[in-house]
């Protein structure tokens, strides 16, 4: 099956706010990684926050939406090209 999905997914790495912990000073030390999917939902941006697991098949999701949405502007514009060309 292929999925198609649009938005963005970021990997992010966060600090916690704890006054001890390495993470403050220490950017190796950042807690994560987290993955996050941001995306519109009507009018609405919507986020939100997911596994691994899943981030990785929304990677692939979303370069395949990418990929489509490539392909209809190419054949909108050669569709536009030969639609003038026979004027």
């Amino acid at each position: 099956m292929v999925y198609v999905c649009s938005g963005t997914l970021t990997r992010r790495t966060k600090t916690c706010g704890q006054a001890r912990c390495a993470c403050r000073h220490d950017r190796s030390a950042r807690h994560g990684p987290y993955y996050e999917w941001t995306r519109w939902e009507g009018k609405k941006l919507a986020h939100s926050v997911i596994s691994a697991e899943t981030a990785e098949k929304l990677a692939e999701a979303v370069a395949n939406y990418r990929r489509i949405r490539r392909l209809l502007r190419d054949w909108e514009r050669i569709s536009f090209e030969i639609i003038r060309s026979t004027d």
